[in-house]
């Protein structure tokens, strides 16, 4: 199972009017150079190289809900699925989602699968965002 890491500076751009997290497009890129919590920036992050079913930038994420009940906030984000064709897609190691919509593609967290990957032509990676947990919860 991956590892959920948010960007430190995440927090302050939520705080500040960076995030519109219901609207704003978030993006899933693949690096397999690894991130720092300090990073804050989609230009801080080494992403691989596009082709194969890969596109640079990563793949766009559709949000399937965002709201708060009794002062808990829920973002639920729909599964993406990257398809390797007519080559191999990485090695990568680190999944990264950033808002494509914000001035500077500032990052919000990556997930750290342990090892480097490699998806084989005919191959998926599914990226499970927990439709029922949520990606993200703020109480």
């Amino acid at each position: 199972m991956a590892t959920f890491t948010k960007f430190n500076a995440f927090v302050e751009a939520l705080s500040e009017k960076v995030h519109n997290l219901g609207s704003d497009t978030l993006k899933v890129m693949l690096t397999n150079s690894a991130p720092s919590a300090t990073n804050t920036v989609k230009a801080d992050i080494t992403e691989i190289s596009a082709g194969n079913g890969y596109t640079a930038g990563g793949a766009t994420i559709t949000v399937s809900s965002s709201s708060q009940t009794s002062g808990t906030y829920k973002l639920v984000l729909a599964d993406v699925t990257i398809t390797a064709s007519g080559g191999s897609i990485g090695p990568f190691r680190y999944v990264v989602i950033y808002n494509d919509t914000a001035a500077s593609d500032e990052l919000v967290a990556y997930y750290d699968y342990g090892s480097s990957v490699s998806i084989n032509t005919g191959e998926n990676l599914t990226i499970d965002f927990d439709g029922s947990a949520g990606f993200l919860t703020i109480a």
